[in-house]
């Protein structure tokens, strides 16, 4: 169940979105998978809500986050491998959706 609706997020997201990469983070190697994650709801997914939250955050806490944003990017990036094939028009301008994850 996505819980971003038209750029809407829910209380608590970015918390959650950050959660859920710092226990994917945790995992050896290139597996990464979040806390209870499910087919349909990805790490990918958690990045989409930082992506919006960093949209409409005012500039300080826009800053702030895109601080750590930037960090799970690299890390994300660098535990990743790129697969052009995946990129559409859906996943336009969202390159995290473009990577291969190990499973």
């Amino acid at each position: 169940m996505r819980r971003v609706e038209a750029d809407h997020l829910w209380p608590d997201a970015v918390a959650d979105a950050l959660s859920r990469f710092e226990c994917a983070f945790m995992q050896p190697g290139r597996f990464l998978t979040g806390p209870g994650e499910s087919p349909g709801i990805e790490i990918e997914d958690a990045r989409d809500d930082l992506d919006v939250a960093l949209r409409y955050l005012p500039a300080g806490a826009r800053a702030d986050l895109g601080r750590l944003v930037e960090r799970i990017d690299a890390e994300f990036e660098r535990r990743t491998l790129p697969d052009p094939g995946r990129a559409s028009e859906w996943t336009a301008g969202r390159w995290w959706w473009w990577r291969i994850r190990e499973r």
